[in-house]
């Protein structure tokens, strides 16, 4: 029996059997071991990352697509011995668990959903792995879609499909560009002619207002003029009447016409002549 010393690094732990049989992890540091009674196997507890080749898949709606992505693992550490007596080379296990959950995960969805779901085939990838790695102790942390490759004839198809859907973008783009533009334009001449009647209106309502104010002093002055006459027609006897409506006969004999007709208030005018006249006449018999 010979004592030997094995180093364990901070990130291993030391599966170590005694006599073939599994007897416990041992923890960072010196261990000291004896030969032929004690085999060792190392287990490496960082997170590695394994790269799965390009797979030709096929989708829900019969698209052939290649895929490559990449697979995030660790062993756990309480469970780290699985990884040595559960399976044979995990790495490779992985590799091949990776390959046929992949065909499985992309043949329930379409192929429009591969280029647009990602995140959710990632998620989902993950979870499935992460579900048959747990018997061996292993984690799968993270699962990333590197690059997904449609075939040649899809892949010209998708093209085209892409050109007709940038034509269709520019001319609803341009579509309602346009109808802002009406709109822009509708709205403008609303508030213009919104304007127009407004300055209307209020140039009618200045028009009423003036012509109001007008109509109210027209009224005044008339008022105070019929006010005037009134005060001035006070003070006339029935004389100065007379002798305007004399005046007035003047004017109208000076005109050419044949026949006139007189008031019968006239007479009573030409009452107080009358009587004078006649005192006259009287004061000259008795002269």
């Amino acid at each position: 029996m010979l004592p030997y010393i094995a180093i364990v690094k901070q990130y291993e732990r030391l599966a170590l059997f005694t006599l073939g049989k599994y007897s416990g992890l041992r923890q960072p540091g010196i261990q000291l071991l004896f030969w032929p009674f004690h085999q060792t196997k190392k287990i490496d507890l960082r997170e590695d990352v394994f790269d799965i080749p390009s797979q030709t898949v096929i989708t829900l709606d019969n698209a052939p697509i290649g895929i490559d992505f990449l697979v995030y693992l660790r062993v756990m550490e309480h469970e780290a011995h699985k990884s040595v007596l559960s399976v044979v080379g995990y790495q490779s296990a992985v590799v091949g668990i990776a390959t046929t959950t992949l065909r499985a995960v992309i043949g329930k969805i379409s192929l429009d959903e591969v280029l647009s779901q990602r995140e959710r085939i990632n998620e989902e990838l993950r979870s499935e792995l992460d579900q048959v790695t747990e018997r061996w102790g292993i984690k799968v942390t993270q699962v990333e879609i590197r690059e997904v490759e449609p075939a040649r004839d899809i892949q010209e198809a998708m093209n085209r499909q892409m050109a007709a859907e940038r034509v269709r973008r520019a001319a609803i783009i341009e579509a309602e560009g346009m109808r802002q533009a009406a709109i822009t334009v509708a709205e403008g001449q609303k508030q213009s002619e919104i304007l127009k009647a407004e300055g209307a209106r209020q140039a009618e309502i200045l028009k009423a207002e003036g012509d109001q104010q007008a109509a109210v002093l027209r009224a005044e002055g008339f008022s105070t003029a019929l006010d005037r006459i009134y005060q001035v027609a006070q003070n006339i006897d029935a004389n100065t009447l007379s002798l305007q409506y004399f005046d007035t006969l003047k004017q109208l004999g000076a005109g050419e016409s044949t026949k006139f007709i007189f008031p019968m208030e006239f007479t009573n005018l030409l009452t107080p002549f009358i009587k004078m006249a006649n005192r006259g006449d009287e004061d000259d018999s008795s002269g």
